[in-house]
C-alpha cells in the first residue's frame, strides 16, 4: 500500500545520494535542457543574474511585429553587423512583446552582444525606426563587471543602412531624425532644407528599395555638433503641405544638453533663413496664392461645375484668413487662356496667405497633390495669370 514511500527515483539497491553532494547542491538541475551536468544549474543562476545587461528594449515597433518576427530581424541583422560573439547561432534567445505599448524586450546570448545591439538604434524594423535602449533595471555599475558595456567600433554598421553617429561610431548621440518629410520632396531639398543651420557630415534620405521613392523620413549628422539642438528646435513640429515635421536626436534620451544662451540669436538667424527656403519657390511673401494641381480645363467648361469649384475653394480658402477674392481662369473659345488650370486666392494679409500656403501646399484634391505658391500682388492685380 505505501509503494511510494521513500521512492526518491532511486533503483532498489543503489546507495542513497549522500547530502552534500552535487544533487542536493544544485536541486535546479534537474530538467535542465542541457542535461544534468552539475555546472549547468550555475550557468542557469548566472543567466539570472546577467539577464539586466542582456536584454534591450525596443521601442516604436509597428502593430505587425511579433516575437518570432522580431527574434529573427535582430538576430539576422546582429550576424550582418558582426555583432555576434558568443559563437554561431543566433544572438536572441528570447522576445517579451508589450503589444498595446509596442515595445519589446529582446534577451541576447550575451552581455556583449546586448552592448553590440545598442548600436542598432534607430534602424528600420518593416519600414519604421526603432528605438534601441537599456531596459530600466538596467544596473550600469554591475554590467560594468559582466562585459562591454558598449558596442563594438568595428562593428559593420553600413550592412544594414546605419551611418555611425559622432561618437567614435557608437551610438550617435548627435545622429538626428527627420520625420514627416513630404514624400514628393526630393534628396536635395531635404537636404537643402537642413543645411540652413549648417554643413552636414552625413545625410541619408530613406527611400523604398522597390520604388526608389521617398519614404518621408531621413537621418542626418552635422559637421559642427553645436547646432544639433538648434537644428532639432527649430525644425520640430513645423507644417509643412498637410505634414508636420518630427526632428529630433535619432536616441533622444533624458540628458540632452540644451543650446547656449548666445545660441539664441543664431536660433533667430536661422529660422529666418529656413522661412526663407521654405517658402520656394514663392520667395517672396505675398497676399495672393496661386495653387496648381487642383482643376483641370475640362472641369471649368461647364458653368455649374465652375460655381460648384468656386464654391469649394472659397470654403477651402477661408479656413485660413480673410479671403478678398477667388480667381480661377477659364479656357476661352481655343482653349488658350492664360492661366487655365490654376487658382488664385488673394488674403487680406500676408500672414493669411502664409498659413494658407502651409495648409494647402501638399493638399490632395481630386487625387491630386497641391502645388502652392506665392504670387506678385501686382501681376495679379493687372490680370496676368500665366507667371
Amino acid at each position: 500500500m505505501h509503494r511510494l514511500d521513500g521512492s526518491s527515483g532511486q533503483i532498489p539497491g543503489t546507495t542513497p545520494a549522500i547530502p552534500g553532494m552535487f544533487p542536493a547542491m544544485f536541486p535546479l538541475a534537474t530538467g535542465q535542457p542541457f542535461g544534468a551536468l552539475p555546472v549547468m544549474p550555475v550557468q542557469a543562476m548566472t543567466q539570472q543574474a546577467t539577464r539586466h545587461a542582456r536584454r534591450v528594449y525596443v521601442g516604436g515597433l509597428p502593430p505587425t511585429a511579433n516575437e518570432q518576427s522580431v527574434a529573427t530581424f535582430f538576430s539576422q541583422v546582429m550576424a550582418a553587423i558582426g555583432g555576434n560573439t558568443a559563437g554561431p547561432g543566433d544572438a536572441v534567445v528570447n522576445v517579451y512583446i508589450n503589444h498595446e505599448k509596442k515595445f519589446a524586450f529582446v534577451e541576447m546570448r550575451s552581455v556583449e552582444e546586448a552592448s553590440n545591439a545598442m548600436a542598432l538604434d534607430g534602424i528600420i524594423f518593416e519600414g519604421a525606426p526603432v528605438k534601441v535602449r537599456r531596459p530600466s533595471d538596467y544596473n550600469p555599475s554591475l554590467a560594468a563587471t559582466l562585459g562591454p558595456s558598449q558596442p563594438n567600433p568595428n562593428l559593420n554598421l553600413a550592412a544594414v543602412g546605419l551611418t555611425p553617429g559622432s561618437a567614435g561610431g557608437l551610438e550617435g548621440p548627435d545622429r538626428i531624425f527627420v520625420g514627416g518629410l513630404p514624400y514628393y520632396f526630393t534628396e536635395a531639398q531635404v537636404r537643402e532644407l537642413l543645411e540652413s543651420f549648417g554643413p552636414l557630415r552625413g545625410f541619408d534620405l530613406v527611400k523604398d528599395r522597390e520604388t526608389g521613392n521617398s519614404k518621408g523620413y531621413a537621418f542626418c549628422v552635422y559637421q559642427d555638433l553645436s547646432v544639433t539642438d538648434i537644428a532639432c528646435a527649430a525644425l520640430n513640429g513645423i507644417k509643412m503641405g498637410d505634414k508636420t515635421l518630427t526632428v529630433r536626436r535619432a536616441n533622444q534620451g533624458t540628458n540632452q544638453p540644451k543650446p547656449e544662451q548666445e545660441s539664441v540669436l543664431l536660433h533667430a538667424q536661422q529660422q529666418i533663413a529656413l522661412q526663407k527656403l521654405m517658402l520656394q519657390p514663392g520667395a517672396v511673401s505675398t497676399k495672393v496664392l496661386c495653387l496648381t494641381q487642383v482643376v483641370s480645363p475640362e472641369e471649368l467648361i461647364n458653368d455649374e461645375d465652375y460655381e460648384d469649384i468656386m464654391e469649394d475653394m472659397r470654403g477651402e480658402g477661408e479656413k485660413f484668413g480673410t479671403l478678398v477674392n477667388v480667381v480661377i481662369p477659364r479656357p476661352g473659345p481655343n482653349d488658350a487662356a492664360p492661366g487655365v488650370g490654376k487658382v488664385f486666392l488673394e488674403y487680406a494679409d500676408i500672414d493669411s496667405a502664409t498659413k494658407a500656403r502651409a495648409g494647402l501646399n501638399g493638399r490632395k484634391f481630386g487625387g491630386n497633390q497641391v502645388v502652392a505658391v506665392f504670387y506678385p500682388e501686382n501681376k495679379f492685380a493687372q490680370g496676368e495669370y500665366d507667371d
